[in-house]
């Protein structure tokens, strides 16, 4: 049982810091110092966190939470690693002050992955027709 209790923790943890470090990339995506590729990094992978569309259903047992598991992290990392530290310091001094109580409303991008999802699907589409 103790084992179990310690198994839930670390997971709660590790899901803290995905929120964190979202976060992050929410600041520094909006900050004018970032580099164009690390932007574009950024945007796919909040878009993937934020969407509901996802690679492997999650329906699917174990293999449809999977992809989060190992995607999310490895995007996480990667679009870090492009950050100069400059505002990668900055980025996460001010997701550690941000107030998540008054949370906004993110319509317009959800109607922007809504978007992307359906233009993707139809180039794919057209592609396998013609």
């Amino acid at each position: 049982m103790k084992e179990l209790k310690l198994f839930i923790v670390k997971w709660k943890q590790i899901a803290k810091s995905f929120k964190k470090n979202i976060a992050v990339l929410y600041f520094a995506y909006r900050n004018p110092k970032t580099p164009l590729p690390a932007r574009i990094v950024m945007l796919i992978v909040i878009a993937y966190a934020f969407s509901p569309i996802d690679l492997i259903p999650d329906f699917i047992p174990v293999v449809g939470y999977l992809d989060d598991l190992i995607l999310l992290p490895i995007g996480i990392w990667f679009a870090i690693r492009l950050l100069p530290a400059e505002v990668l310091m900055d980025s996460q001094e001010k997701a550690a002050n941000f107030d998540h109580t008054g949370k906004p409303s993110y319509w317009i991008s959800g109607v922007l992955v809504i978007i992307i999802w359906i233009a993707l699907a139809w180039w794919l589409f057209y592609k396998v027709i013609h």
